[in-house]
């Protein structure tokens, strides 16, 4: 397959502008971490934004951090761990779990998080990739250049495109540019652990804690059978399922309220562990980037939003093996591995009548054909989104079929 690297925004312009008049379908990468995200493609070349790298502007003391939408998300860390600053929203590397290796080092980039929209275990508090995002350049499907949004978080220019973006799989545009929010590192961090917990024991933990005046910055429970294969000893030594909720902030402030959430917790669970600075930073990687999956090729991996406190009847309902799930977001994403045979008509229905919506992430090629990668698909808004591909890549040849089939 022909693989075409622009060196700018002019050439890219071109090349898309001469892609769209002959109809020809292009496959948009940055790192090639996600390239089995979302349905397989029926491509004729591979458009690379390997180019589109480097820190194009940054000022810790303005919070703001712009670089090439293909620059590597380690090297973001690494700059960010100097200044003592982090993105809040903790973007998930998703490179583990669709590779099946489980290694320490990121290989995707920022503007493959911002395609995904991917967000860790603090979206809860900190919100999604897309509310971190200040503005944004790319080239879309007809090679037309746009900037959307700039460098303040309060800016005004008109239609959002930056939310737009976020979550979009590369098919509306080739992102070039992307401008964030960044915020300062937590001073302290405590994580607290109760063992022993059960799914529905776990959500009424969870709706408590969530809606104290405590601030958890994160909460996640793990089955046993997935507590076991943590790379945390206190976790894995457990030999128990591990509910897990995270304070942050200056000392003084975190042991108060660790106190406090203590003790509002007390008729629910006993805290059994806690974990501090280096064990608790593991653990929450661990979450963030579903570890307890990889390399289950066996079963497909959805990731299911759903209201916090349908967690235990989504995991009755769904009728889910300690080994097959977990949760993030205070109960509000729920990760399963889930065998798929035929039609996903009945899934569907199941996670529409729970008040959520799953997304496929992880499984084989085959599957990922047959399966939607979105459930439910509601009617309405799938015309929306078709509508919206046509306006910004009228002849579809940005990453076609990714999203949807025939999208």
């Amino acid at each position: 397959m022909e693989r075409l690297i622009p060196k700018d925004e002019g050439e890219l312009s071109s090349l898309l502008e001469e892609a769209s008049a002959a109809g020809r379908p292009l496959e948009v990468i940055g790192r090639g971490s996600k390239r089995s995200f979302g349905r397989p493609q029926q491509v004729e070349a591979e458009l690379s934004l390997e180019a589109f790298t480097g820190v194009r502007f940054y000022e810790p003391e303005e919070l703001v951090l712009s670089v090439g939408a293909a620059t590597p998300m380690a090297e973001i860390d690494a700059l960010l761990e100097e200044t003592g600053q982090v993105l809040a929203f903790e973007p998930m590397d998703l490179g583990p779990l669709l590779s099946g290796k489980d290694g320490e080092a990121r290989s995707d980039s920022l503007g493959g998080v911002v395609a995904c929209n991917l967000s860790g275990p603090r979206r809860p508090k900190a919100g999604a990739a897309r509310d971190h995002v200040l503005g944004l350049a790319g080239v879309n499907g007809e090679g037309a250049q746009f900037k959307t949004g700039g460098r303040v978080v309060k800016n005004v220019t008109g239609y959002d495109l930056c939310k737009l973006m976020s979550g979009s799989l590369g098919t509306l545009a080739a992102m070039t540019e992307i401008t964030v929010k960044v915020l300062p590192r937590a001073e302290k961090t405590r994580s607290l652990l109760f063992f022993g917990l059960d799914a529905a024991q776990a959500t009424a933990l969870f709706v408590k804690a969530m809606g104290s005046a405590y601030d958890v910055s994160a909460a996640a429970h793990l089955p046993k059978p997935l507590a076991l294969k943590s790379g945390v000893d206190l976790v894995s030594g457990a030999e128990a399922s591990v509910t897990a909720l995270r304070l942050e902030g200056p000392e003084p402030s975190v042991l108060a309220r660790q106190a406090g959430l203590t003790a509002l917790l007390s008729e629910i669970g006993v805290v059994g562990e806690e974990l501090h600075a280096m064990r608790s930073r593991h653990f929450w990687r661990e979450v963030r980037d579903c570890r307890a999956f990889v390399g289950r090729s066996d079963k497909a991996i959805w990731r299911v939003a759903l209201p916090p406190a349908r967690l235990a009847d989504a995991v009755q309902q769904l009728s889910l093996a300690s080994e097959d799930y977990f949760c993030d977001w205070g109960g509000g994403l729920l990760w399963m591995a889930r065998s798929e045979e035929g039609s996903s008509d009945n899934l569907a229905a199941q996670i529409e009548a729970l008040g959520g919506y799953a997304t496929l992430v992880a499984a084989e090629t085959g599957a990922r054909a047959a399966l939607p990668t979105f459930l439910p698909q509601d009617p309405g808004r799938s015309a929306l989104a078709a509508r919206i591909k046509e306006a910004l890549d009228p002849k579809g040849i940005l990453n076609p079929g990714r999203l949807y089939a025939g999208l």
